[in-house]
This record gives C-alpha cells, sequence and structure tokens, in this order.
C-alpha cells in the first residue's frame, strides 16, 4: 500500500482499532492455544495465527446491518461483530455462557443479531447461504451487504462456484472472498489446481476478482471497503483473493511438518501485527510506548474473558440434547 493512499482513505482512529483488534485476536487465540495444550480444551482447535489482518480488515470495511459468514479463522470478525473474549472462552470451554451454550466446543458459532451467519466444518457452505441473504435483501430492497468466504481448498468444491455463478447472474449484493493461505489442511495449492491464483476463478462468472495482500490490514480493508460499495450500489459481487499463509498446522493438533521451514521463515518476516506497527510508525499515529499499552490492555482483558469463562456454568444434560 501507497502510505499516501492509507492517509487519504482510513481514518487515523479507524487504523489504530484496527491494530487493536489484530492485538486482541492474536491474544485470545495463543491463550486459546495454551488452554488446549493443557488438555482444557475438548475438541478441535484452530486459530487465524499470522492471518488475522483479513478477519479485521473486512469486518472493520463492513456496516453494521451488512451480514457475514465468517469460517474458522475469522476470529477478528467475531470480535468486531461484539463477541466478547469471554464468550469466546466460555465457548471453547463448553459453558452454558458461550455463544451455543455448551452445544459446541470450538468455533462453530454465530448469532443473527450480531449479523454473523453460524458455520460447521464443511467449508464453502456458508457461500451459498450468504447468497441467498444477498438475495433477501434485494427482494426487499434493503441497502444492506452480504460477506463470506472460504479458504483455498473450499473453491474447489461445488457449493463455492453455484454461490458464485448465482451471484454473479443475478448481481447480487455479496462479497466473496477466499483466505488463500496456501494449504488445504496438508495439499498444497499447487497439487489441488492448475492456476496459480485462486481469482482466475472469478473470471468463469463474469466476476471481477482482486488479487490482495492477506497480511496488510489496510490494503484488506480497502479492497474490502471497494468491493463492498461496488456491492451495495448494486453492481453485483466481487471475488478477492487474500494471499497469506497459514502459520500453525491445521489446527493445533496438526504439527504442519509438511511445510517447508524456510517457508514459514520467509512469513514470519510478513506478520501482520508488525506490518501494522510498521505502518502506524511511518504515518506517526503510533510508538513502542504505543504499542506496549495495546499489549497490555488485551492482556488484561483475555484474563477478564478466562475468569468470565471459568467461572461460568456447564449446562445441564437437558440443555444440550
Amino acid at each position: 500500500m501507497e502510505l499516501a493512499d492509507v492517509k487519504r482513505e482510513i481514518k487515523r482512529a479507524d487504523l489504530l482499532q484496527m491494530y487493536y483488534y489484530l492485538r486482541l485476536t492474536r491474544a485470545l487465540e495463543d491463550r486459546v492455544t495454551a488452554l488446549y495444550r493443557q488438555g482444557r480444551i475438548v475438541g478441535g482447535c484452530y486459530t487465524s495465527h499470522g492471518m488475522e489482518a483479513i478477519a479485521v480488515g473486512y469486518a472493520s470495511a463492513l456496516e453494521r446491518d451488512d451480514v457475514i459468514a465468517p469460517f474458522h479463522r475469522d476470529m477478528g470478525a467475531f470480535l468486531i461483530r461484539g463477541f466478547t473474549p469471554g464468550e469466546v472462552l466460555a465457548q471453547y470451554l463448553g459453558k452454558r455462557t458461550g455463544p451455543t451454550k455448551g452445544k459446541d466446543g470450538n468455533v462453530h458459532m454465530g448469532d443473527l443479531k450480531r449479523g454473523v451467519i453460524g458455520f460447521v466444518s464443511h467449508l464453502a457452505d456458508n457461500m451459498p447461504v450468504a447468497t441467498g441473504v444477498a438475495l433477501a435483501f434485494r427482494i426487499r430492497g434493503e441497502s444492506r451487504v452480504a460477506f463470506a468466504g472460504t479458504g483455498d481448498g473450499g473453491t474447489s468444491r461445488g457449493d463455492f462456484h453455484e454461490a458464485m455463478n448465482f451471484a454473479a447472474v443475478r448481481k447480487l449484493p455479496v462479497v466473496f472472498f477466499c483466505n488463500n493461505n496456501q494449504y488445504a489442511y496438508s495439499t498444497p495449492q499447487r497439487l489441488q489446481m492448475a492456476i496459480s491464483d485462486v481469482v482466475e476463478r472469478a473470471k468463469a462468472y463474469g466476476m471481477p476478482g482482486q488479487i490482495v495482500d492477506g497480511n496488510d490490514v489496510a490494503a484488506v480493508y480497502l479492497a474490502s471497503k471497494h468491493a463492498i460499495g461496488k456491492a451495495r450500489a448494486g453492481e453485483g459481487p466481487t471475488f478477492l483473493e487474500f494471499k497469506t499463509m497459514r502459520m500453525h498446522g491445521h489446527s493445533e493438533h496438526d504439527a504442519a511438518k509438511y511445510v517447508p521451514r524456510e517457508l514459514l521463515e520467509e512469513w514470519k518476516m510478513r506478520d501482520p501485527i508488525l506490518k501494522a506497527e510498521r505502518l502506524l510508525m511511518e504515518l506517526g499515529y503510533g510508538d513502542e510506548a504505543y504499542f506496549h499499552e495495546i499489549d497490555e490492555r488485551t492482556k488484561k482483558e483475555i484474563e477478564a474473558g478466562v475468569e468470565f469463562a471459568e467461572k461460568s456454568p456447564l449446562p445441564e444434560g437437558k440443555e444440550v440434547l
């Protein structure tokens, strides 16, 4: 991103808020990982470590009445939509105060009152749902947008293509994205598709597409804002490919030995938090003292969330049937 573009198009307060959510997401998921390794969390544990800028960037670009259909590496979007660290931790610990009230134990959660469509592990199946939501907005004459995505592997599924085709034909107010972290579980992109860029798939549907640096929160925000504006103006859907890297395994039980270590070292230098800090310093919006202040603030919020979750009751058996 050009510094002048960022300064002209993104408010200082918005950039600082996005930085806060990057840090809060990282701190929360680091604590979730620690609880998992302590045996406190049963089941899958999925994090967005190294790709937090995607969810934080796109969720920050949406209006409050818009709807998102996230997937399991979009924790930042949940936080921006009002899910508290305490609620998320209660969800992971299977407590009654979690969004599913103890019926699930990981990020399979949502809340329509906060504009978040709940999802399951069948990645890309949320895209036809978001397309239906966008169709409802059109029928009702509402100036609202749906925003939905999946990973690179999810773009090889039939529901991805059905959603893309229907939305493009009807010019619906929906934005699709691919969180391209280069591996569909253990399968690298080169073994699942014969194209170098996932965005090429948009051409088959007559849909505009754009490649975006998924580790640059400002770039994600601006690309999302532009696509959302087009959708809201009746110009139809856009497909955004956010290029990033999954720095942990598919889940925390996966050591990701199939990923070359030198590739991880290369992407470590592009960490979205470090990138955001460099941007803030270049703009004169932040310094080491400010970054330390946010670090301390997010740590306190996570500790309060852990205390809330641990003190929360487990559901009664009949409640989770």
